[in-house]
C-alpha cells in the first residue's frame, strides 16, 4: 500500500470543513482517487480565484498524487511563503517531502510540527509513515500508537501500523533474526487477526528458517479463506517440495491449476502457473513442463517468468549452457532480477565458470542485502576452495588372521579457484599372529590439482611408500596422475595412471610388489533416474603378473532426499599368472550383486545436525569353474557436523567378497574419519 497518501481523506476532511460546498466535486476526486479529474477541476478554479487558498490545496494535493510530486513540492513551498503560520499549508508541505521520497528531511520538518502540536493526528502519522520509510520502525511505531491515541481505531493509522509491522518483521528477517521476527508478525496478527499479508509473510519467515511444518500450519490457516485457497495451494506445494515429497508437491499444485477459470484473480493466475510447472520440473516431468512453456512463450516470448523457468528446466536437464543463455536475457530485461542473478550463478557453478558464480551471487546481493539463498551460495562455493585438513584412522581384520591399524591424513589447500595443492601422509601396520608376518609402511606424496578448462581439471601426486618387514625394507616412489573430464552433460569420465604397493597384509607388503595401474571411470547420469558407472583397470606389476579389472554398475535413483538408490553391480577380473599361494589371482573371477544405498550426503547438512551412509548387497561370485559363492556387503557412516567446518564420523564395512589375498574369507574394518577447514573461507578472497 502506498504510504504517501494515506491522510489524504483526513486533510480533505479538514480542508472541506473550512470551506464552502463550491468545490465539494473536487474533494470528491480527490477523495476517490480521482487525481486526473481533481488536477483539471481545482485548475479551472484557479483561472478565476487564483489566490485560493483552498484550490491551491487541493490542486496541489491532486497534482502531487497524479504523479507531479516536484511541482507540488514547489506550489506548497510558495503556500507556506503566503501563510507561514497557517498549519494546515505545513501539513501539505511536509506530505510533498514524502511524495519526493526526500524522508529526511521530512523527518525532522514532521518533528517540528509535532513539536508545535503534539496532539496533531496528521502530523503524528506522517512523522510515523516518514519513519518507516527510513525504515526505523522502533520509532514509527511509537508514533503511530501516538496517533492512535489522538484518533483511537482509525483505520489509515491501523494500516500503516500493519505495514509498519510487516516491514519491521522483514528487517528482522533479512537479519536472520528469525525468532523476532516471528514474534513482530504474531503481534500483527492479534491486531489484524488472520490478515493475509501477515500470513503469506509468517509462512515465507518459516519456510526460509526451514521450519517446514509451521509454514504448512501457516498455509492451513490461510486456506480456511475460499478466496485464498490458491495461494495456500501454492505455498503448500512449495512446503511439500522442501520437505523432498515431490508428489504431493504435483498433487497441490495440480489441485491449484485446474482450479482456474474465468472468476479467478487474474493476479492469480501468473503465480499459479509457475508452481505447476515447477513442480512438473521437480517430479522431472521435463516434456509435459517444456509444452507449457513453449505455448505460454509464443505470445510472451520475453517474459522474465517465463524464461526463467525454462532455464530451471534446463538446469534439472544439466543443460547449463541453455539456462545462462536464459538468465543472461533475464538480465538485460532486469538487472536486479533475483531469478536472474542467482539462477546464473547456480548455472556458471556446474559448468565449471566458478569466477563468474561469484560475480553473479555476489550481484545479487547488491540488490537484495543479506539475502539467505545468496549468502548461503557463496558460502558454499567458499568452502569448495576452502583449505582443508582431513584424518582417517581405521583398524581391519580378517579370518585369515590378519590385522592392520591405518591412519591417514590428507590436506589440500587451494590458491585459486583453479589451482591447489595437495599433500598426504599414511601409516599402516599390519601383522598376522599365526604366520607369524607383521609389517609398516609409511606413505607421502604431494601434488597439485589445476583446472585447464573449466571441463577438465589435472591431479598428480608423487611420493614415496617406505616399508619395513620381516625379510625386507625398502623405498618406492609412487605416483598418481590423472585427468577428469566432463565430456557432454550428465557425464564425467576420469582416465589416468597410478602406481602402489601392494600392502593389504604384512606377507605382501615384505614382497615388494609394485603394482602400475592404467585406469578409467566413467559416470553417466540420466533425466530419468537411471545412472551407470563403470570402472577399468589394466595392472602390470614387477613380479611379471598383470590384471584386468571391470566393474560397471547400473542403478535406479528412487529417492533424491534422502538419497535411495538400488542396482545390480557386476565385477569382472582376469590374471595373467595364477599364484593362489601369495594372493588371489584367478584366471577368470565373476561377481554379481543387488545393492541397496541411502544417503544423506554431509555436504549438504547443516552444522549440529547428522550425516549417514547404509549401503547392503549381496550376490553371487564365480572363481574359475568352482561353483558358485554367496557374497554380501554391509557399509555405514554416521557422521555429525559441529560446525561449518568440523565434522567426524565412524565407518564400518563387512564384507566375504574375495579379495586380493583368498576367497572364502570374511573382512572387517571400522574408522574415524575427523574433517576440519583451517579458515573461514577461501584464502584468495578478501
Amino acid at each position: 500500500m502506498n504510504i504517501k497518501n494515506l491522510i489524504t481523506s483526513i486533510l480533505l476532511f479538514t480542508i472541506a470543513f473550512a470551506y464552502t460546498q463550491d468545490m465539494q466535486e473536487g474533494f470528491t476526486y480527490l477523495e476517490i482517487g480521482k487525481y486526473e479529474q481533481a488536477e483539471s477541476f481545482f485548475k479551472t478554479i484557479l483561472k478565476d480565484y487564483p489566490e485560493n487558498k483552498t484550490a491551491r490545496l487541493c490542486y496541489g494535493r491532486a497534482i502531487g498524487l497524479n504523479g507531479k510530486p516536484e511541482q507540488a513540492n514547489t506550489l506548497f513551498t510558495n503556500l507556506l511563503a503566503d501563510y507561514p503560520s497557517d498549519f494546515e499549508v505545513k501539513l501539505n508541505y511536509g506530505e510533498s517531502l514524502l511524495w519526493n521520497s526526500n524522508f529526511p528531511k521530512a523527518k525532522t520538518y514532521f518533528k517540528g510540527l509535532i513539536d508545535e502540536d503534539p496532539k496533531s493526528f496528521p502530523a503524528l502519522l506522517s512523522y510515523a509513515n516518514t519513519l518507516s520509510n527510513l525504515k526505523e520502525y522502533e520509532d514509527a511505531l511509537l508514533y503511530v500508537n501516538k496517533a492512535l491515541e489522538v484518533l483511537p481505531g482509525n483505520p489509515n493509522a491501523l494500516t500503516s501500523k500493519k505495514y509498519m509491522y510487516l516491514g519491521y518483521a522483514y528487517q528482522k528477517q533479512q537479519a536472520q533474526q528469525y525468532n523476532e521476527a516471528e514474534s513482530l508478525l504474531k503481534e500483527n496478527l492479534k491486531l489484524f487477526n488472520n490478515d493475509k499479508d501477515t500470513l503469506l509473510n509468517l509462512a515465507n519467515l518459516y519456510l526460509i528458517a526451514s521450519r517446514f511444518e509451521d509454514a504448512k500450519a501457516t498455509y492451513d490457516i490461510l486456506a480456511e479463506n475460499p478466496e485464498n485457497k490458491i495461494i495456500a495451494l501454492n505455498g503448500l506445494s512449495l512446503v511439500s517440495h522442501l520437505k523432498g515429497k515431490e508428489k504431493d508437491a504435483l498433487s497441490l499444485s495440480q489441485q491449484a491449476f485446474n482450479s482456474l477459470g474465468a472468476n479467478t484473480n487474474p493476479e492469480m493466475v501468473k503465480p499459479t502457473t509457475e508452481r505447476y510447472i515447477q513442480a512438473l520440473i521437480w517430479n522431472k516431468k521435463f516434456k509435459t513442463a517444456k509444452t507449457l512453456i513453449s505455448n505460454l512463450m509464443e505470445t510472451k516470448p520475453n517474459e522474465n517468468w517465463l524464461l526463467a523457468l525454462r532455464a530451471t528446466l534446463n538446469i534439472y536437464k544439466s543443460d547449463f549452457k541453455k539456462s545462462v543463455a536464459d538468465y543472461n536475457r533475464i538480465l538485460v530485461n532486469d538487472s536486479s532480477s533475483f531469478d536472474g542473478n542467482l539462477g546464473k550463478a547456480n548455472a556458471l557453478k556446474a559448468i565449471g565458470k566458478y569466477d563468474g558464480a561469484y560475480t553473479s551471487a555476489e550481484n545479487t546481493l547488491k540488490f537484495y542485502d543479506n539475502q539467505k539463498d545468496a549468502t548461503n551460495f557463496i558460502k558454499d562455493l567458499n568452502t569448495s576452495f576452502t583449505p582443508f585438513w582431513e584424518t582417517k584412522t581405521s583398524y581391519s581384520f580378517d579370518n585369515g588372521d590378519n590385522k592392520a591399524f591405518a591412519v591417514q591424513t590428507n590436506i589440500e589447500f587451494p590458491t585459486s579457484m583453479k589451482f591447489k595443492w595437495l599433500a598426504s601422509y599414511g601409516y599402516r601396520t599390519t601383522n598376522n599372529k599365526v604366520t607369524n608376518n607383521d609389517a609398516t609402511s609409511n606413505d607421502f606424496s604431494l601434488g597439485l590439482a589445476y583446472q585447464l578448462f573449466p571441463n577438465i581439471t589435472f591431479k598428480g601426486t608423487a611420493g614415496v611408500t617406505s616399508a619395513k618387514a620381516n625379510t625386507n625394507d625398502y623405498t618406492q616412489l609412487v605416483t598418481d596422475i590423472g585427468f577428469k573430464i566432463k565430456p557432454f552433460k550428465l557425464q564425467v569420465l576420469d582416465i589416468g595412471y597410478k602406481s602402489e604397493i601392494q600392502s593389504f597384509n604384512a606377507e605382501l607388503l615384505d614382497r615388494e610388489i609394485v603394482m602400475n595401474n592404467l585406469y578409467a571411470n566413467y559416470s553417466l547420469s540420466t533425466n530419468f533416474n537411471l545412472g551407470w558407472f563403470t570402472q577399468y583397470f589394466y595392472t602390470w606389476q614387477n613380479d611379471d603378473n598383470a590384471r584386468n579389472l571391470l566393474f560397471t554398475s547400473l542403478y535406479y535413483n528412487i529417492l533424491s532426499k534422502p538419497s535411495l538408490k538400488a542396482g545390480l553391480n557386476y565385477q569382472y577380473i582376469t590374471f595373467k599368472n595364477q599364484v593362489p599361494t601369495i594372493y588371489f589371482s584367478p584366471e577368470t573371477f565373476n561377481a554379481g550383486e543387488v545393492f541397496v544405498n541411502l544417503i544423506k550426503d554431509e555436504v549438504i547438512t547443516k552444522p549440529k545436525e547428522w550425516f549417514y551412509e547404509l549401503t547392503a548387497a549381496t550376490g553371487l561370485q564365480y572363481i574359475e569353474d568352482d561353483s558358485s559363492q554367496s557374497t554380501y556387503r554391509i557399509q555405514g557412516k554416521l557422521g555429525y557436523k559441529f560446525t561449518e567446518r568440523t565434522l567426524i564420523n565412524i565407518y564400518g564395512t563387512r564384507s566375504n567378497i574375495a579379495s586380493a589375498t583368498a576367497a572364502g574369507f570374511t573382512f572387517n574394518e571400522i574408522g574415524l574419519r575427523f574433517k576440519w577447514y583451517l579458515f573461514d573461507k577461501p584464502i584468495f578472497r578478501e
